[in-house]
């Protein structure tokens, strides 16, 4: 089982300067089917009418053997309701469901139908996870797509203020990526962002074992703010705390990082370094 922590966004702006924050609690089943060999449903290594199951993007994609006698093939939800029917024309291996994003995530049933009959059956977890990796900015990191991202209008003071965010769904179904917000010891933390915090995009699409990046549109590396942490010849340090909101699982996935700033008095020319707690 692997556990992660969800931290609600006021919460861990109230504990920013000592809080360290872990992932979203859960316990995914990966297993790909299930049955019981001899009963009819599927066995281990594929046996029988239904191979394993396997999301693809946003498709479930339902393989049947060579020598499948199926009619039909339903899709089951967790809550036991019909998601979907897919009538199996003669000499069809493969039927799909287009899942979305939009989905409630757990354990679907694949049932496979000859007539009326049932003569199959497996199951699957289809269940996002998304973790965060990295926080970066241009100046430490200008191989990324800044250009091709932010294009060419005011590009240098975007990209000498705004941020990349690396995210993996290494979960089994999958999430949509609709808000993004840094908070506590950033020169501009913003709580409720314009838009949702991500650059001309109302969502980042993050399929099961894809890794991508979100780009920030709140300028949170920019001038410094009221509440914000600027620049120092000096150095100064803090922690801050990125959030990411999910469409599917409906969290607030958050992450907690260490910042240094140094080297000058103006944000434009600052070294920051952004290291993991």
């Amino acid at each position: 089982m692997t556990q992660h922590n969800v931290l609600s966004r006021r919460t861990a702006l109230r504990t920013v300067a000592g809080a360290a924050l872990v992932s979203v609690a859960g316990c995914l089943n990966k297993d790909g089917g299930s049955g019981t060999p001899g009963d009819g449903t599927t066995s281990p290594g594929g046996q029988g009418p239904l191979e394993p199951v396997a999301v693809e993007g946003t498709t479930l994609v339902v393989e049947l053997s060579a020598d499948a006698d199926v009619s039909q093939v339903n899709l089951i939800q967790p809550n036991g309701e019909l998601f979907g029917q897919r009538d199996v024309a003669a000499g069809a291996q493969q039927v799909s469901f287009e899942i979305g994003t939009a989905y409630a995530p757990g354990e679907y049933r694949v049932v496979a139908l000859k007539g009326e009959e049932t003569i199959a059956e497996s199951s699957t977890e289809i269940q996002p996870e998304i973790q965060m990796q990295d926080v970066g900015l241009f100046r430490n990191n200008p191989d990324k797509p800044w250009d091709e991202v932010y294009g060419d209008t005011e590009t240098d003071r975007l990209k000498n203020g705004e941020a990349f965010v690396t995210v993996t769904n290494t979960g089994t179904g999958p999430e949509a990526i609709v808000e993004l917000v840094f908070a506590g010891d950033v020169p501009n933390p913003i709580e409720n962002p314009q838009g949702n915090g991500m650059y001309d995009t109302e969502q980042v699409i993050v399929d099961p074992g894809e890794t991508t990046d979100l780009f920030s549109n709140s300028f949170p590396f920019g001038s410094e703010s009221e509440k914000g942490m600027g620049c120092s010849s000096e150095g100064n340090s803090g922690q801050f705390t990125v959030f990411v909101e999910t469409r599917v699982g409906g969290d607030e996935v958050a992450k907690l990082f260490d910042v240094q700033y140094s080297g000058s008095d103006e944000m434009s020319d600052c070294e920051i370094t952004i290291t993991e707690t």
